[in-house]
């Protein structure tokens, strides 16, 4: 039987896990990842600010945003980012009801 410890420092390497392959996979845009799973990179930090409030952890969003991009927000967007097309901005408004619920941002 694992202990709640165990379970998350394993939650937590898991966590580690996904934002490596995200830092890697700079190809996969955040508009596609809403279409498909209905959550993103800013989902991603959104939920790990959230965690910080719950600890009483002084964070603010721009370095949740540098945790989970490993750069400034604005920098993964300059250099990353490109534009959405039609097709995927109209499969965004009709995937809204799957997109992440984030306390305090729906």
């Amino acid at each position: 039987m694992m202990t709640k410890d165990e379970q998350t420092q394993i939650e937590a390497a898991a966590f580690r896990g996904l934002i490596a392959h995200l830092q890697e996979r700079k190809d996969v845009q955040n508009i596609d990842l809403m279409n498909l799973a209905g959550f993103c990179r800013n989902c991603l930090s959104k939920w790990y600010l959230q965690g910080a409030k719950d600890l009483k952890v002084d964070l603010d969003y721009d370095q949740a945003c540098e945790t989970v991009y490993g750069m400034s927000y604005a920098d993964w967007k300059a250099n990353h980012q490109t534009k959405a097309t039609t097709e995927q901005i109209e499969t965004f408004e009709k995937t809204k009801p799957i997109h992440a619920k984030i306390s305090g941002h729906n």
